[in-house]
């Protein structure tokens, strides 16, 4: 068995398993198939185990195969992350962020993590309001950049992140979705377009409801519904613990899709921002592609 494992052979068994052809992997990655299929062998030799079944049409990973591109996917996302951060100029200074706080905790901590492993040296200071707020501190170049909900994929100096559905929840352990009137908890006016969404549903759909609860912050909604006081409607990807969505055939009526969006500051312009922009973005990139993690 050997003490290591080159990174070129884990860089083609990677694209062969990605592609499910050797001719795929070896345009992927500039060779010839004859030396894709030289460096699987002697991928399977230096492990002594096979990794890839072949027949006349399929290509599927063996168990072993499965488990090292696992740790093959990891190697090389912590050697990109090595040469990036030893080849680029060191970045010091500080970069401005906000976002909702319903959104802060499910996606800012793994993207700062990130971020601070690439620039140890840079600070980010983070705001957590409404979008409506923090779209007023980027007009007013208060922020260099803000994650936004927004009704429509409106892409102004920004790009859009994901489209999140909006769904009705109810605390796991309570039945206030069956209580008439229906008992609401919701974003006070100001703070969000989900509440007239919700709003205008249940008015069309002909259920009864009252609002019993408000709240600037998903914390005081959160405790709310958790309690089983009330039910609401939220973005799919922050529903949480001890809740659980309800459904078209429960009789609540589907709602629109939210538009999560990354907003700049047109005058913040230097590498810092555009650094923390790029991790943004291909952290979104990354889990759309996988369909969930930062889904």
């Amino acid at each position: 068995m050997p003490d290591s494992i080159p990174i070129e052979l884990l860089r083609t068994f990677i694209a062969i398993a990605d592609s499910g052809s050797f001719s795929l992997a070896a345009d992927q990655i500039a060779r010839t198939q004859s030396a894709v299929s030289m460096q699987v062998k002697r991928l399977e030799e230096l492990l002594e185990k096979p990794l890839i079944h072949r027949d006349s049409r399929n290509l599927k990973l063996t168990s072993d195969g499965v488990t090292l591109l696992h740790f093959a996917r990891r190697i090389l996302k912590l050697n990109e992350e090595a040469l990036s951060v030893l080849k680029r100029p060191e970045l010091k200074g500080w970069v401005s962020i906000g976002l909702p706080d319903d959104y802060a905790a499910r996606f800012l901590p793994e993207i700062l993590a990130n971020f601070s492993r690439t620039h140890p040296r840079v600070q980010v200071k983070v705001t957590c309001e409404p979008s409506y707020k923090l779209l007023e501190r980027i007009q007013r170049k208060n922020l260099d950049l803000a994650m936004v909900t927004s009704p429509t994929p409106e892409i102004e100096n920004g790009i859009l992140l994901r489209q999140d559905p909006i769904v009705w929840v109810t605390s796991e352990r309570h039945c206030q979705h069956e209580i008439t009137p229906l008992p609401l908890a919701l974003f006070s006016e100001d703070c969000c377009y989900c509440r007239t969404w919700i709003l205008s549903a249940l008015e069309r759909t002909g259920i009864e409801h009252r609002i019993a609860y408000t709240s600037p912050s998903i914390m005081g909604l959160q405790a709310a519904v958790t309690a089983g006081l009330a039910v609401t409607a939220i973005s799919q990807s922050i529903v949480w613990p001890g809740i659980r969505q309800l459904s078209v055939e429960e009789g609540f009526p589907t709602l629109p899709n939210a538009s999560f969006l990354l907003r700049r500051n047109p005058e913040s312009n230097n590498c810092i921002v555009d650094s923390l922009a790029d991790h943004i973005a291909k952290a979104f990139s990354t889990c759309s592609e996988i369909g969930g993690c930062l889904a």
